[in-house]
């Protein structure tokens, strides 16, 4: 498991807009995150996470699985780019004091072109998911 400081160099992302707390686990597909929604978050409001923070946490959840191949490989972190969302499935608005556990599956690779399935949980419930194209660009 990977936090603090170690998970933030995997991402292009600092406060106030880190949208994951831990990196679970990695491997060549799947890539599993958590998040604690707090009330401070910057896409909470009125107790709820909503719609831009859990598609923000999905594209999270891609950065951290290709800053950890980057930093396992020793080369450079990447920025991501989001090219197209398909699919999205919002079933609720989690709320305050509830933890995320999103885990994104790599479907395909070519080049810098990442194609991605996410899935977000909260309490064995569905939260939501979709179909995310990222497109990498070196720093």
């Amino acid at each position: 498991m990977i936090t603090g400081k170690e998970l933030q160099n995997l991402l292009p992302q600092a406060p106030p807009m880190l949208m994951i707390d831990t990196l679970v686990k990695s491997d060549d597909r799947n890539t599993v995150t958590n998040l604690l929604l707090k009330e401070d978050n910057i896409f909470c409001t009125k107790n709820k996470f909503r719609e831009a923070g859990l598609i923000e946490n999905m594209a999270q959840t891609a950065a951290a699985r290709s800053g950890y191949e980057a930093k396992k490989n020793n080369v450079p972190v990447k920025i991501g780019y989001i090219t197209s969302i398909k699919k999205l499935k919002i079933n609720y608005l989690p709320k305050v004091n509830e933890t995320l556990v999103t885990e994104v599956i790599q479907k395909t690779e070519i080049g810098n072109i990442t194609v991605i399935s996410a899935n977000i949980k909260s309490n064995n419930k569905e939260v939501a998911n979709c179909d995310m194209t990222v497109i990498l660009i070196e720093t």
